[in-house]
């Protein structure tokens, strides 16, 4: 289902069963996956792939550079960045094309979700099922489950498959809320 508002590339793939909403804008060269949900004015740059089952909220931006696995969430204006160095112009003056920067890839790795309002900066990993919290400025990598917040973003804790936090009983990890049980060895809290 494409809404009659969407301008959706005819160069861009797009998965059985996914869904584009009012005012959503879809490059050439991008490939959604299958049984995703795009909202109202998200915008999927050129080239970015998105996987099978993600939901992107509204207004959220996807540039050139991004590749999105399977069953991530992108909250309302989330961001993701692709040009550490940005200028309108060269030191001459002459505006930037596409041939005068440096584009960096990210990836956000299956399940993670990302806040509202979050701004990934180029060339980083959000790992498997971590959560970047509303508003979090992610500076580095963020670790599988990892939960973060802030400004930098700084780990906070550990969660879930099911997305609570997991707490440690001296030897693994434990969900209280759904029974599953963890041997990962997390990052030490530092800013990221």
């Amino acid at each position: 289902m494409i809404h009659p508002t969407a301008d959706v590339s005819t160069d861009a793939k797009i998965g059985q069963g996914t869904r584009v909403w009012s005012e959503a804008q879809v490059r050439e060269g991008a490939a959604i996956g299958k049984d995703c949900i795009l909202g109202k004015g998200v915008y999927i740059d050129t080239d970015v792939v998105v996987g099978d089952r993600v939901k992107i909220q509204n207004r959220a931006s996807l540039f050139r550079g991004l590749t999105v696995e399977n069953g991530v969430y992108i909250g309302p204006h989330v961001s993701f960045t692709n040009d550490r160095y940005p200028r309108a112009v060269n030191a001459d003056g002459s505006p930037k094309t596409d041939d005068d920067w440096e584009l960096e890839r990210t990836l956000v790795r299956e399940g993670a979700s990302i806040g509202a309002g979050a701004i990934v900066l180029p060339g980083l990993t959000i790992g498997a099922w971590a959560v970047v919290g509303a508003g979090t400025i992610v500076t580095r990598d963020v670790p599988d489950q990892a939960l973060v917040t802030g400004n930098p973003a700084e780990i906070q804790g550990y969660v879930c498959t099911c997305g609570r936090p997991v707490e440690h009983d001296g030897e693994r990890w434990h969900c209280k809320a759904c029974g599953l049980t963890f041997d990962f060895e997390p990052a030490e809290a530092k800013t990221i």
